[in-house]
């Protein structure tokens, strides 16, 4: 069982920036990839980012792109996600993930984090 751990969050002006970070333990050589989700009140979780462990290979949420960089420090397995340019509909719980696989279905994602709350105002 894969723990993480997030830290970061917190409140912003528009245009402003915020750095997530996951501290993850408990990997096994199957959990090949690292993302981030994030869920505003009211609505679905949505995939905000992904990273493949082995190959560093991203991908991003047509919303972020642009605005927000995935990295993942395998000597610390501290995933982090820079998020820049930031708007209010950034507004959400993040939650970082670890899976098998790179996909953006967060039902097919067995490990999470508790989540850390971003708001930014505008």
């Amino acid at each position: 069982q894969v723990q993480l751990v997030e830290s970061g969050g917190g409140s912003v002006q528009a245009g402003g920036s915020l750095r997530l970070s996951c501290a993850a333990s408990g990997y096994s050589s199957s959990t090949t990839c690292m993302a981030w989700f994030r869920q505003a009140p009211g609505k679905e979780r949505e995939a905000v980012a992904r990273i493949v462990r082995v190959s560093g290979s991203t991908y991003y949420a047509d919303s972020v792109k642009g605005r927000f960089t995935i990295s993942l420090d395998n000597a610390k397995n501290t995933v982090y996600l820079q998020m820049n340019s930031l708007k209010p509909e950034d507004t959400a719980m993040y939650y970082c993930a670890a899976n098998r696989w790179c996909t953006s279905l967060p039902q097919k994602y067995d490990n999470w984090g508790q989540g850390t709350q971003v708001t930014v105002s505008s």
